[in-house]
């Protein structure tokens, strides 16, 4: 699919006064440990004046020239103004049975900040309802975010045995993942450029997503993105770090089996060497294991997951709006 004549993103979009089907409001709505889907968007609500201190944190960091230390900082500031509508629907990029990936799009429907993000779900693929309430939240706060199959409609599911998941990945090609994200990334990129605006997109990934971050970012051929974000990241090729030349985040725990620690410290090493080494980031949470941002287990967890978020967003805002280029 290339460039369409009417952008699906609502970039100058008036403010919404009423909510319909496909559009959820994030004003008020607690995040909870509990998922359904469609999920009541769980943005911190704007009254509660929140600041967690992060006393079970660990952050590694490198002085920042690109992204300054308000990333670091937890508090909730968000007001009534800051919290959009969100529209989430479904489409297909590219022609043909065997180019085309099917992908979900979350827009904030006013006060659209014109600025995409590629989000890269774990196993479970891009129908789970933990990644899309993760990707309404990011929208809820201006973006524009798109989620594509990257199991072309067989991802993982919760009830295979463990012992079949090597067998069941190795029928995803990785060369195939790639071309698919790339040309997820360069549909979202042509819709802005049809729409007038000329933006680096923001990269997030989860687990398996997150693995795959490093291996577009050191890609990074077209200069589409420029910043990345990665939860507790699996399959990391660490001999790539160096060649990835844009900020990237790291979030991990230090009790997660799948992103162990001494990955994470290999990480923090190479980070180092590249030219990103001024402005990247590694934040370790203390107790925590994989899956904790996006799939809180307990009222810990879910403190820990806020933490997170607020990182996240700050990540995002000085990274893609303050530094914007």
């Amino acid at each position: 699919m290339g460039p369409a004549t009417a952008s699906p993103f609502p970039l100058s979009a008036a403010a919404a006064t009423s909510t319909s089907a496909g559009v959820w409001s994030c004003l008020h709505h607690r995040f909870n440990v509990s998922r359904t889907f469609p999920p009541p968007l769980h943005l911190f609500p704007s009254n509660c004046n929140r600041n967690w201190n992060c006393p079970k944190t660990i952050t590694r960091s490198r002085t920042s020239r690109a992204v300054s230390q308000k990333v670091m900082e937890t508090g909730d500031n968000l007001n009534d103004e800051s919290c959009e509508l969100v529209n989430g629907v479904e489409i297909s990029i590219g022609e043909g049975d065997d180019d085309t990936i099917n992908a979900y799009l979350c827009t904030a429907v006013k006060n659209n900040n014109g600025t995409g993000i590629l989000l890269l779900s774990d196993i479970f693929g891009f129908e789970d309802s933990a990644t899309r309430d993760f990707a309404y939240r990011v929208a809820c706060n201006g973006y524009n975010v798109l989620v594509p199959d990257l199991f072309r409609g067989d991802p993982w599911s919760k009830d295979r045995p463990a012992h079949e998941l090597e067998s069941w990945l190795s029928t995803h090609n990785p060369t195939r993942v790639q071309n698919d994200i790339a040309a997820s990334a360069k549909w979202m990129s042509d819709e802005f450029l049809a729409a007038g605006i000329s933006k680096k997109l923001g990269l997030i990934g989860f687990c398996y997503g997150g693995g795959r971050v490093i291996d577009v970012l050191s890609r990074n051929q077209d200069e589409l993105f420029g910043i990345g974000v990665s939860f507790y990241g699996t399959r990391i090729d660490t001999s790539l770090l160096p060649n990835v030349s844009v900020p990237v985040l790291f979030v991990a725990g230090d009790s997660d089996p799948l992103c162990s620690l001494s990955v994470v410290k290999e990480i923090e090493g190479k980070i180092g060497s590249g030219s990103s080494s001024s402005s990247s980031r590694v934040v370790v949470f203390e107790g925590r294991g994989h899956g904790f941002v996006h799939r809180p287990a307990s009222a810990d967890e879910d403190r820990d997951a806020e933490v997170a978020f607020v990182m996240l967003r700050n990540w995002l805002s000085e990274g893609l709006q303050v530094g914007e280029s």
